[in-house]
């Protein structure tokens, strides 16, 4: 299966980057790409509370529908990367990656379990006062143009830091992570934390980034990119707007599997 990550910078008008987020998945579906999975937080990276005043009804409003479109015109299946949707308190949205098929169709939902805290003597972030956090790990099933069915896990950004939540995702073939680190923690952890999620779990990666300096004052770190099961990069994109290609090859992931059967050995305490 060839898998296209999206990186972007998005900033403070979510018209623009929806717009954006558009014109990616049109290139990686140039690119030949059947699966395109797009950033965290692609539609607004803005001060926390604005996620709220472009939250959506689940199933309906603009974003959701331009990204169907977008899948059925291109028929390609999309992971939209974090998209904020109204929950049952006013006061909070779910940060939450919707999974849409080749006809536009909506297939599962994961909603951020883990919500991020951080602070520094620049930054400090506590999503606890604006973001309702998810309670189930969401995995599900592809099949690919060759007839090859894949089982996907899904996680978000912060999520990233918690391995125990990957254990719980039925032994996923690929794990996506759309994800929007900062440059600090991103510089210090990204790549270990990313080769460790795919070693143990023996399955490839995909994360997709958000990757540079954006309006609202951020800077994030970027380096979306795709991990095969040995825990080795394929292909990465360090910083700027742009797509990283590469193939889920099944018969790779086997080979491992077999050759280092971990996955059979695992006990869950």
């Amino acid at each position: 299966m060839r898998i296209s990550a999206c990186q972007m910078i998005s900033g403070t008008d979510p018209e623009q980057n929806v717009l954006e987020a558009t014109n990616l998945i049109a290139a990686s579906a140039e690119s030949g790409a059947e699966l395109v999975v797009l950033p965290e937080h692609f539609a607004l990276l803005d001060k926390p509370e604005r996620q709220l005043s472009i939250a959506e009804t689940f199933e309906d409003g603009p974003i959701q529908e331009t990204i169907r479109v977008a899948a059925a015109r291109h028929h390609l299946w999309i992971v939209a990367g974090s998209i904020p949707i109204k929950s049952d308190d006013n006061r909070l949205c779910t940060n939450s990656s919707i999974v849409f098929d080749p006809s536009g169709n909506i297939v599962a939902r994961y909603d951020r379990i883990h919500l991020f805290r951080f602070q520094n003597q620049n930054e400090c972030y506590d999503e606890r006062f604006h973001v309702q956090p998810g309670q189930q790990p969401v995995h599900f099933k592809i099949t690919d143009w060759d007839g090859e069915t894949l089982t996907v896990g899904l996680s978000l950004g912060y999520d990233l830091r918690f391995p125990e939540l990957f254990r719980q995702l039925n032994q996923p073939d690929l794990i996506v992570l759309p994800a929007t680190f900062t440059a600090m923690t991103g510089r210090a952890h990204w790549a270990t934390l990313l080769a460790a999620r795919a070693i143990e779990n023996q399955c490839f990666v995909v994360t997709s980034a958000q990757g540079g300096q954006h309006e609202c004052g951020r800077t994030t770190w970027g380096h979306s990119k795709i991990i095969d099961p040995w825990g080795s990069t394929l292909s990465e994109l360090a910083q700027g707007k742009g797509i990283v290609i590469g193939n889920v090859d099944l018969a790779q992931l086997r080979a491992i599997r077999n050759t280092l059967p971990a996955l059979t050995s695992r006990t869950l305490y």
